[in-house]
């Protein structure tokens, strides 16, 4: 999975793999002939990161650290794939990973900057080592979070000025599994970074919960929340931020749904169902290359040295060949995080709608999924046996603040957010799925419509339609999205008493405090903001339904970019 930051992940990898869940302009429609889909592209990341030493195993020593670099090294030159190398400051000082690194050749791999905050650095900064080992991965100490904003910049300067030292340059890309973003201005406006990386959506695991962002590709963050992407230029950071490791569109999501934290299912390749397993990594890249994707597809390869070159060896073994393979067939394009970030600057000025879709599944599972990402809102579609939930909706908001730009994290753990409106994993316990779900009235009963599967083309330029065949009830439910608005409609048929029940678990927190005809008003966090419905209206039923959405005129339109509560 990611990173090995707690010892509960670092050695419970064969735990972890038993509990994924194997189970588990407005837009209106309009009969506009979809144009040919252009080449979209298809962009890897083969990026490993270094630290010096690992205190949780004293069989991990320095040297087998270094090793694993070696390894990492070795393969990826017998592929032919360049990457990205990013230096925790006590590996940058080491004058062995400075040897190796210095040898690669430039024009193929990169050399930038891992930021978690050991003891070596934070000396040589003039402060106070608060950490129970040299390198400690608490939230309070092992990350920028822990420090003041001007303690950050003595930080940001120590490892600048040693990293220009040793390589006669300051690195461009900078990465780690959360950067605050006084932080990553401050990398902007003096060193000029290009690019930067963090963490993928997760819950709880090794104590970092980053819940509800922009969910794949890259966003460009508020100057005042790295995690939540601005909407605005002039309120933007303009540092691409990509999302690591390679999330399991399908499975990754209810990873341990009804626990207090996931497990995981990435592309990394030390995990046994995931990176590790050559039937996952071969449907991955599948849909990867072969599905629709709006704007670019995006997925990071590599892993970080802390696992040891006995434990990703199978994994590497598996993935370098087939990236490279399909590097070869032109079907991906593998390039260095510093690459991605000048291209991705170049062609977007905000931050874009992307898509992720998958048509079909890893075995005999027939579920099918999209995750849409735009500077509006994220929001993942799921079909399972042969019905419609919307599983998750959040909204952004560049106005919504994260604690951590300016004050301390004072716990080992910390909390990502943006501004929930469905949550199919934290409203869900494992009897009682939470979502949005696509019901008719037929025949005087109520039922789940359900359908075939699901068609994906790009009608417009930053827009995703979905033609959803239904077997129920004739006709096809059709769904379009673009950046800033959701419209559905029933098409084909007679049937007009078609609506959206929202569900959850009992007893969880809800941020909806009120049900009106045209909106929701909600409150999560200390911010305000609102659900609305442009074409449609909101009831509430009762009987555990905590709303209902009905169309108007056989329609519903959503608009995801008015979230300011009147």
């Amino acid at each position: 999975m990611k990173n090995t930051s707690s010892p509960s992940r670092f050695t419970n990898i064969a735990v972890l793999s038993i509990y994924i869940l194997s189970s588990f302009s407005l837009l209106s429609y309009s009969q506009t002939i979809p144009v040919k889909e252009p080449s979209t592209p298809r962009i890897v990341n083969i990026v490993n990161f270094i630290r010096l030493l690992e205190p949780r195993d004293p069989a991990i020593t320095e040297d087998v650290l270094y090793q694993t670099v070696v390894k990492q090294v070795e393969i990826m030159k017998k592929y032919k794939l360049g990457g990205t190398f990013l230096l925790q400051y006590d590996a940058l000082i080491d004058p062995r990973y400075q040897k190796l690194l210095k040898a690669l050749p430039h024009d193929s791999f990169e050399i930038g900057a891992w930021w978690e905050i050991p003891q070596p650095q934070v000396e040589k900064a003039g402060l106070k080592w608060r950490g129970r080992y040299p390198w400690d991965w608490r939230a309070n100490i092992g990350f920028s979070t822990g420090y003041t904003p001007k303690e950050r910049e003595k930080l940001i300067d120590v490892y600048m000025a040693d990293f220009k030292r040793i390589f006669g340059y300051y690195p461009k890309s900078v990465a780690s599994w959360f950067i605050d973003s006084y932080s990553l201005e401050y990398m902007y406006q003096k060193y000029h970074i290009v690019a930067s990386a963090n963490c993928k959506d997760q819950y709880g695991t090794d104590g970092y919960t980053l819940w509800g962002g922009y969910w794949n590709q890259a966003y460009y963050p508020s100057k005042i929340n790295s995690y939540m992407p601005a909407q605005n230029a002039a309120n933007q950071i303009p540092v691409p931020i990509f999302r690591m490791l390679g999330s399991d569109p399908i499975r990754q999501y209810d990873n341990g749904l009804g626990t207090t934290r996931q497990g995981v299912v990435t592309l990394e390749p030390v995990y046994k169902f995931g990176g590790g397993d050559a039937d996952w990594v071969n449907w991955f890249f599948k849909s990867f290359t072969d599905d629709k994707a709006l704007g670019f597809n995006y997925t990071q390869a590599g892993q970080e040295n802390s696992f040891t070159w006995d434990a990703m060896a199978k994994g590497f073994e598996i993935q370098m060949p087939l990236i490279a393979r399909l590097r070869d067939e032109h079907k991906i394009r593998v390039e260095t995080m510093e690459t991605s970030g000048r291209w991705f600057k170049k062609q977007y000025k905000v931050t874009p709608a992307t898509s992720f879709t998958v048509s079909h599944d890893l075995g005999e599972s027939n579920l099918k999924t999209v995750w849409f990402n735009s500077r509006f809102y994220r929001i993942n579609l799921l079909w399972e046996n042969g019905n419609l939930r919307i599983r998750d909706l959040h909204l952004f908001d560049e106005s919504f603040p994260s604690v951590y730009t300016k004050q301390v994290a004072t716990s080992n753990e910390c909390t990502f957010f943006t501004l929930p409106v469905i949550d199919g994993y934290i409203w869900s316990k494992p009897d009682q799925i939470a979502g949005l779900r696509l019901k008719a009235v037929i025949n005087g009963n109520e039922v789940l419509l359900a359908g075939k599967d699901p068609v994906y083309t790009h009608p417009t330029p930053g827009s995703l339609h979905i033609s959803w065949p239904l077997t129920s009830i004739k006709g096809t439910f059709e769904i379009d999205l673009n950046e800033k608005q959701l419209s559905m409609k029933l098409m084909g048929t007679q049937v007009d008493n078609w609506y959206f029940d929202m569900t959850t678990a009992a007893g969880v927190k809800l941020p909806f405090e009120a049900i009106r005809d045209k909106q929701i008003n909600c409150r999560f966090e200390g911010t305000s903001y609102v659900f609305k419905a442009t074409k449609g209206t909101f009831t509430e039923p009762g009987n555990g339904t905590v709303f209902r959405l009905k169309p108007q005129e056989n329609a519903i339109v959503l608009d995801l970019s008015a979230i300011k509560k009147n």
